[in-house]
């Protein structure tokens, strides 16, 4: 008995060809029409060039009017939440960058509680995004949650101090932990190699979820 051969569908491509193989194509020019939200997040003591990275990044000022405050203003002051958009195009592509920054993190001598209000931010984000996907106006949905964080470590320690390590188990669940070390140009190539060691042995001794780079080689996934 001969066997039979699966009968294939092909479906001809023409000009105005609109299939399943080309829903990729279609999401990929919805989503660069309508643009992106991203919302990224700066911890760590003053002093550490969180600023100056930022700018440096996206080719912008984003604090033109900001004050630094003196020594003893830091030591008192509590941990605010300062939210900063900008709109950015390149090559057609909008991007509606929103950088939060923490001014006051770890510069209070008792800085045991002096994170509870960015994780409170974060939760609120969820909720009100939570809300508005459960509403009746859902295309127009700003996304506001943190979609990552950068965390500035000194370059100055020996590794994590007690308040990087409570900081981060407290957030890796909720948002994409980037760490940075700070400065990393005042230190030569092997205290350097030799801190970032240190600093993943910490990360991994202590459970923390880090955000890693994907494999830009591998296509089997």
């Amino acid at each position: 008995m001969s066997k039979q051969q699966p009968t294939q569908f092909i479906n001809p491509e023409t000009p105005g060809y609109v299939g399943f193989a080309n829903l990729p194509n279609q999401v990929h020019r919805k989503s660069v029409k309508k643009g992106f939200e991203f919302t990224l997040m700066v911890v760590g003591e003053s002093g550490l060039g969180k600023s100056t990275l930022i700018n440096s990044l996206f080719l912008t000022d984003l604090y033109p009017e900001r004050i630094i405050p003196g020594a003893a203003e830091k030591i008192e002051r509590t941990v605010q939440i300062e939210a900063s958009t900008v709109e950015i195009e390149e090559r057609g592509v909008k991007l509606r960058l929103t950088v939060v920054d923490t001014p006051g993190y770890g510069d209070a001598i008792n800085c045991r509680d002096c994170f509870k209000t960015i994780i409170s931010y974060i939760d609120e984000q969820f909720e009100r995004y939570l809300h508005d996907e459960s509403g009746l106006n859902r295309r127009h949905i700003i996304d506001n949650r943190v979609h990552c964080c950068f965390y500035f470590i000194s370059p100055f320690g020996h590794g994590l101090k007690p308040l990087d390590v409570a900081f981060m188990k407290a957030i890796h669940n909720k948002v994409n932990i980037v760490p940075v070390i700070a400065k990393a140009d005042t230190l030569t190539l092997k205290e350097r190699e030799r801190l970032k060691k240190r600093i993943l042995d910490e990360i991994e001794e202590h459970s923390i979820k880090i955000y890693h780079l994907p494999d830009a080689e591998s296509d089997e996934d």
